[in-house]
């Protein structure tokens, strides 16, 4: 027994017999490979398969998504900010402009409040035109706000970055996700939407319009896309289209891609007919 030890121990690889036996760990289970290189292709796999599984379980068909800048206050946050800042505790100009920035809050807020008031009227066993956000503070808490107002189900897409943590509480907790790849977020902003809103935003807000507008530009993306920029004043400032029409790198017919507005009532009667058109009667996700 002694000479058979000794010759497991001399054996490379080999454990000695009288040493509990070493049991492999199953590949998924590795930790170290699931984090590295060469499992990246099994991560982006599961960023897909996972939301996949679980919009089919709740019976989500389709999206409205907004999108708009993390960055605006709702009403009550900014009249408290401008009343801190005209007490000596802040910037008065930002805080003026932030109180006037706050109507895109209430706006988006009402807008997806009476969206999912009229979609919930649609199928009482289907989740058709569910609102859909990036699941962050701003405009995205806003629309998932006015959709929680309405007693409907939201969907958060949240994405993971190196900055401060925040909580929207209005997303519905079985529709929140939570991203580690940018373009797997975006693929489901587009795979599931029937119809885009765009608040005042900043440079993701910006990245999300324009790689739309590309999609539906180039018709790489063949389902109708109704496409709402909502304050005009804004939008005017920050992309002139006209100027993109004069120097001859977009078309003419091109501007017609999105529908400009300032009004609430006019955004919802806009989306709804287009999805009565477009929309109804094709449920389920499309590119």
């Amino acid at each position: 027994m002694r000479i058979a030890v000794q010759a497991a121990r001399d054996l490379p690889g080999l454990a000695p017999m009288t040493e509990a036996p070493h049991r492999p760990v199953k590949a998924y289970r590795n930790r170290s490979f699931m984090k590295g290189k060469d499992a990246r292709v099994l991560r982006i796999l599961a960023e897909y398969l996972e939301p996949k599984a679980r919009f089919e379980h709740h019976h989500v068909d389709d999206t409205i998504v907004f999108m708009g800048s993390a960055r605006i206050k709702s009403r009550e946050q900014a009249l408290e900010a401008q009343r801190r800042a005209e007490a000596g505790e802040g910037d008065v100009e930002r805080a003026r402009i932030d109180l006037e920035m706050s109507a895109y809050y209430e706006a988006a807020r009402e807008l997806a409040f009476r969206l999912t008031q009229w979609s919930k009227e649609l199928d009482p066993k289907e989740r058709r035109f569910v609102v859909c956000t990036g699941g962050g503070p701003g405009i995205m808490e806003a629309a998932n706000r006015g959709a929680a107002d309405a007693h409907g189900i939201n969907v958060g897409l949240t994405i993971a970055l190196p900055v401060q943590e925040f909580d929207n509480a209005y997303v519905t907790r079985e529709l929140a996700f939570h991203f580690h790849y940018f373009f797997m977020r975006k693929f489901w902003f587009a795979y599931l939407a029937k119809a885009v809103i765009v608040f005042p935003g900043g440079f993701g807000t910006l990245d999300e319009l324009f790689e739309l507008l590309t999609l539906v530009q180039t018709k790489r993306m063949t389902k109708p896309m109704p496409i709402v920029l909502f304050g005009q004043d804004y939008w005017r400032q920050v992309i002139d289209f006209d100027a993109l029409v004069r120097h001859g790198t977009i078309g003419a017919r091109d501007v017609e891609l999105v529908h400009r507005t300032d009004s609430v009532e006019d955004a919802r009667a806009w989306i709804v007919r287009q999805l009565a058109q477009h929309a109804l009667d094709q449920p389920g996700a499309m590119l």
